[in-house]
């Protein structure tokens, strides 16, 4: 039986209609064949409405899908992306796995084989009949296209459905959006699948009339109110319950991936441990960092090197992730402390300590127990010892801010200050996406609090390298300017994402923004996290199978993609390169040379002594590189004991 084009036409215009009208603003197409008729479609809807949808052209399949788990993890919102038959589907499979576990709302739509060549040994063609298994929120394999009434019914269904599934946030909370601006990436979705066979012809009859009209309801609502997001606040009786449980104990807040979206909803979260004089521990992924607040403990990495007693929590109160510090991490699950786990959808708790669970959103949380204190009477929810642990706690971060802020001192050859200078210099409102592996570590120790608003984003779900630089661009169309900060090897695992330069020219000549992405390349020639691992030890195996330098030219890979490129070693270079890049439409590189060896050795801690003694606190992470590069670098010598913390302890920190 052969495909009838004004039917193909008439049922993927509506299903894609109507997929926009729920809230699906953006579309990325792998070419191919069989997905011919949900591409082409899909491409006229953005052409005939550039202000409803638009799309976006990825030749690589698997950089296709992280481009769009960009797209959708800086807007909150789900995207949709298209393939082929056959090992198309396959290569989205990475991209769907980081979705499933960052919980970002991704809609795959890939084309099929007809029922009637299943089976046979017809080309390109394999079983796609759940294939992303239970890693997808649903699944539905699509009858094949029809005009008729209950056909085009169903099309539309099928993408109110797809919508649904995938989950997301309301409309308003997007950065293009009204609202407030964004601040952190989506936590609240999940990839979904549909499945549409084909036969041929291929190409629908896109001049029919009624094109994306047809069966359309006569609602003419916006998409944020067509999938209301209603609150899941507390239970009054259950909130002064949870109040009892915390009262006369030392609380702590793990503020991960997760806490806030929003700058509004960061100032209900601060107003709420505030008022309760809660400390928050707060991850660079967790929306908190921008904030200026005593109360956001941003150096607690460097803090917990050497805990004290005074700083070991009685409750702990944890919002989406656990942090991207192993040190936290480890911390909270030794403490012997109540847990208890806000998140709407489930605990997420590797450490295997949940206590209590409540169901509902940080906002919804802190909102609900304000509520409740207040019907209490409103007396202080703080008491002496409430008192005494914040205090302890932000002295200790004051101590540790100012061991960190010593990176200033350096000049070259330490990645820590190359990081703290992209924190610092990345533009107010801007993206700064960090790579996983030592990236993200770096900028959990160098993201000061209270500088710049900044939305940071990184692919934790699953900790991969492959896919970040497709999936930073993707997260760059929601924003003017976009930082990725990367090592080498990640940037190989995706260096094909480059070839999105000309995507961005095409996009900038039809009426597009001018995205401006700059990409700082710490450049070490291999895997420096595994200099700081057990597997040093073993020498024969060492660099072969772990450190496994490249020796990539990236200035040549740079002038074949046309992406421009800077080559720095010191700070003062880097500021300048950078600073340049920043407004430049398109990819711009900043590469930077760092050693590759000798990591632990960089990191090992050590005691900075001052006029006064000692800083207080413990010690750890990078700042232990300073005293080391002020010696090699000159003759005057920062009076520095290295401590008993070796590199098996910076093992476990960064692990």
């Amino acid at each position: 039986m052969r495909a009838d084009p004004t039917a193909s036409a008439l049922f993927l215009g509506a299903f894609f209609d109507e997929l926009e009208r729920w809230g699906v603003h953006d579309v990325v197409v792998s070419p191919g064949s069989r997905s011919t008729p949900l591409a082409m479609t899909a491409y006229e809807l953005s052409r005939r409405f550039p202000d409803r949808l638009r799309l976006f052209v990825d030749v690589d399949e698997r950089g296709a899908a992280f481009f769009a788990l960009g797209l959708a993890k800086a807007s909150g919102q789900p995207a949709a992306v298209i393939c082929t038959s056959g090992t198309a589907v396959a290569n989205y499979y990475p991209a769907v796995l980081e979705a499933e576990s960052s919980r970002v709302p991704l809609i795959v739509l890939t084309g099929d084989r007809p029922a009637r060549l299943q089976g046979l040994g017809a080309p390109q063609t394999c079983d796609q009949l759940n294939a992303y298994g239970s890693h997808v929120r649903a699944f539905r394999n699509m009858p094949e296209p029809a005009a008729d009434a209950a056909a085009i019914a169903l099309a539309r269904q099928a993408a109110r459905e797809a919508r649904i599934a995938a989950g997301g946030e309301a409309a308003g909370r997007a950065t293009d959006g009204e609202g407030a601006p964004r601040i952190a990436g989506a936590c609240l979705g999940g990839p979904v699948h549909f499945n549409f066979p084909f036969d041929e012809p291929l190409k629908p009859d896109l001049r029919v009339e009624g094109l994306f009209e047809t069966g359309r309801s006569a609602l003419n609502a916006p998409s944020d109110l067509r999938l209301i997001h209603p609150s899941t606040c507390l239970d009054p009786m259950d909130s002064a319950r949870v109040l009892e449980l915390l009262r006369g104990r030392r609380v702590l807040v793990a503020a991960g991936e997760g806490s806030c979206a929003t700058t509004d909803e960061m100032g209900a979260l601060l107003a709420w441990a505030e008022s309760f004089e809660y400390p928050l521990l707060a991850d660079p992924l967790s929306g908190l960092r921008t904030a200026a607040d005593p109360l956001v403990i941003d150096r607690y990495d460097t803090v917990l090197g050497a805990p004290f007693d005074a700083l070991v929590p009685e409750a702990v109160i944890r919002f989406g992730r656990y942090p991207v510090s192993k040190r936290a991490t480890a911390f909270l699950a030794n403490a012997g402390a109540i847990n208890i786990v806000v998140d709407p959808l489930e605990t997420r708790d590797f450490n295997c300590a949940t206590d209590v669970h409540l169901r509902c959103t940080p906002l919804d949380f802190s909102q609900t127990m304000l509520a409740a204190k207040q019907s209490l009477g409103g007396e202080d929810a703080a008491d002496d010892r409430q008192r005494a642990f914040a205090a302890a706690w932000l002295e200790a971060n004051a101590a540790a801010a100012v061991r960190v802020d010593a990176v200033d001192a350096v000049e070259a050859g330490f990645e820590g200050a190359f990081v703290r200078r992209v924190a610092e210099r990345a533009p107010e409102g801007s993206c700064l996406f960090a790579a996983n592996s030592m990236s993200v570590r770096a900028l959990d120790t160098f993201y000061a609090k209270g500088g710049r608003r900044l939305t940071v984003l990184c692919n934790r779900g699953l900790n991969g390298i492959d896919g970040t630089v497709s999936t930073a661009l993707g997260a760059a169309q929601h924003f003017e300017q976009t930082t990725l900060l990367t090592g080498d090897l990640t940037l190989l695992h995706d260096l094909n994402a480059l070839a999105l330069q000309r995507e961005l020219r095409v996009q900038r000549a039809s009426g597009g923004l001018d995205r401006s992405i700059v990409i700082v390349l710490l450049n070490n020639n291999g895997g420096g996290i595994f200099d700081m691992l057990p597997q040093r030890s073993e020498d024969a195996y060492f660099e072969r199978l772990f450190l496994t330098p490249q020796d990539v030219e990236f200035g040549a890979a740079a002038q074949a993609f046309g992406v421009p490129h800077r080559l720095v070693e010191t700070v003062a270079e880097f500021d300048a390169a950078y600073d340049e890049a920043l407004g430049v439409p398109g990819i711009s590189l900043v590469e930077v040379r760092v050693p590759l060896e000798g990591l632990p050795e960089r990191l090992r801690p050590v005691l900075v002594v001052t006029v006064g003694g000692e800083f207080g606190g413990g010690q750890g992470g990078w700042h232990g590189y300073l005293a080391n590069a002020v010696s090699a670098r000159s003759t005057t010598v920062v009076r520095a004991g290295v401590s008993r913390f070796g590199s098996q302890n910076v093992a476990r920190m960064y692990g």
